[in-house]
Formats: C-alpha cells, structure tokens, sequence
C-alpha cells in the first residue's frame, strides 16, 4: 500500500536536493526519510532516486512519478485546510521565507499575535537575506521587498515600501549634502549587494535614471548597511521600514536630490503551481492591516 508519508518524504527530498535538507524541512531523522523513501519505491515497484554520497538524481520513473506525486501532496493539502475552515479554525504547517531585517523589525512583530489566535498553525518562518527559490524550495510563501520578476509566483502587495537616500550628519557636514543625481554621482555609496550595481533608481521626467555612485561598502545585509550609513562611511538608499527610527532619531539625515528613489512595495508571493492555502491568505490579510497604508513605520507617514 502507498502511504502519504513516503510520497511526502519523496517530493520533499527532491525539492530540498539532499535526505539531511528533507529531513530538516520534515522536522524527522535522517534515518525515518530513508526509510520511507526504501518503502515507497518498494509499494511502487520502481526505483525513484539514484542516491550517492554528492547527490541524488531521479531516475526515469522519479521524473514520471513526481509530477503526480506533488499534486496529491497538494491535493491532500487543500482538503485539509477546506475541512479546518469549514470548521472555523486555520490548521497544518505553512513554510515562510523573509529577510532577515524586515522580519526581525516587522514581520515577527505582527505574526506572534496571529499565531496565539490560531495555535492550531505550525509556522515555520525562514529568515534568510539571499534570494530563495520559493517554487523550488518547497515554500509555500516568501516576503520580499522590491520588485518581483519570477512569473513562477503569484505576488500580492501586502504594503507600500518607500525607500529614503540618506547619511549621517556627520558625513553629510564633511562631504557636503548632494542636491542632484549628478552632484550624488560624486559622492561615496553604501550598496545592497543582493539588488546589484543598479539599485539606485530614481524617478524622473524622462523615465528611471540609475545613479552609481563610488563605492565604499557593499553589504548583503540591510541591519549592517544603516549602521554603515550611521558610521559615516557614505550615502545609502535603505528602505524606511529599516531607516525611519533612524531619521526620526536624528542618526541618520533623509537627502533630496530632486528626485524621488523609484516606488517600491512589500509583496506575499507563493508558487503559482499552488492554490494559496485558506491560513496562507488570512496571515495576508492579517500582515497588511497590521502594516497599514501608508505603513506604520514610514516616518512620513
């Protein structure tokens, strides 16, 4: 007989790449995915994965049998959040990416209340600032700010997300304060390296200009990038949910430059492959009350 756990070990491990990154996302042993792997293929008849010490790779029946086997574990998925709203109650695992700095300052903020109203969710919110593969990571959802451009994923804006040119008084009374984009050309830049050398884009009559300033830091990390602005080490373009304490504050001075940073929002984006689940859009429609448009944390309100 097929049991549901094996085809869940299955798909797990071919989306996770490894047993030990399967048996991680599973909350299981090494040793119990294994097994239900052993077990699946033996109640199919089939070999699914050739496993090696460096990889694994599906075989000819595991590329046949995958497709199938996702859309059950989907199909399982859906009845059972269909059963737990027709009871009234939100139920069941959901995994969640987010950036470190928006979800240490903001989205755990506005989750832990949800999660006490809805005990019955098990979350599991991954805090990580590189670029994760929410089709091929196994998420049911990732929390990104700024553009999305993988028609692999059905974005929903949660909330507008502005961001502000800024620096220190300290630097901006030594260097002196740009007042054009060509005037910050000259100036030294903090930049976010995971949105590259093209991240400074401002809006202007003509269309999207971008501006490379020189470089004095590049850091995969936005907490670090506005304490290198603080630092005086030069001008970064951070968005406000991390820079508006530290305007508000005083520690950081907002530029104008005659042109405003181009808009940006703050997105809930899941794989398109995968009917959003019923406690997937209610943690959406609970993030963009709690954030508020304009968001709370905008210092401009």
């Amino acid at each position: 007989m097929i049991r549901i756990e094996g085809i869940a070990a299955f798909v797990t491990v071919v989306e996770a790449g490894s047993v030990s990154e399967a048996a991680r996302r599973l909350r299981l042993s090494k040793s119990v995915v294994s097994e239900r792997l052993a077990e699946l293929e033996k109640s199919l008849g089939g070999i699914l994965l050739h496993r090696t010490t460096r990889k694994l790779t599906l075989t000819e029946d595991g590329t046949a049998f995958l497709e199938r086997a996702a859309r059950i574990l989907r199909e399982v998925d859906e009845a059972a959040a269909d059963m737990a709203e027709r009871r009234g109650t939100l139920s069941g695992p959901i995994r969640i990416a987010a950036p470190v700095t928006f979800g240490r300052m903001h989205l755990g903020p506005a989750l832990y209340p949800f999660l006490a109203e809805h005990p019955e969710i098990e979350l599991t919110l991954d805090i990580d600032d590189r670029r994760v593969d929410a089709a091929s990571e196994g998420y049911d959802a990732i929390i990104r700010n700024g553009p999305i451009a993988d028609n692999r994923l059905v974005a929903w804006k949660l909330t507008r997300s502005r961001r502000l040119l800024c620096a220190s008084p300290d630097y901006l009374a030594r260097e002196g304060t740009p007042s054009s984009l060509a005037e910050l050309n000259r100036h030294r830049g903090i930049f976010y390296t995971n949105r590259g050398v093209a991240d400074w884009r401002f809006q202007t009559p003509e269309g999207a200009v971008v501006v490379r300033a020189k470089l004095a830091l590049g850091i995969n990390n936005g907490d670090m990038l506005r304490d290198a602005a603080m630092a005086g080490l030069g001008i970064a373009l951070l968005p406000a949910f991390i820079a508006g304490p530290a305007v508000r504050e005083g520690r950081l001075a907002e530029i104008d430059v005659g042109h405003r940073p181009e808009a940006e929002f703050i997105y809930m984006a899941h794989p398109e492959r995968r009917n959003p689940s019923a406690k997937l859009r209610a943690i959406a429609d609970h993030l963009k009350k709690s954030f508020g448009d304009p968001p709370y944390w905008d210092p401009a309100g």
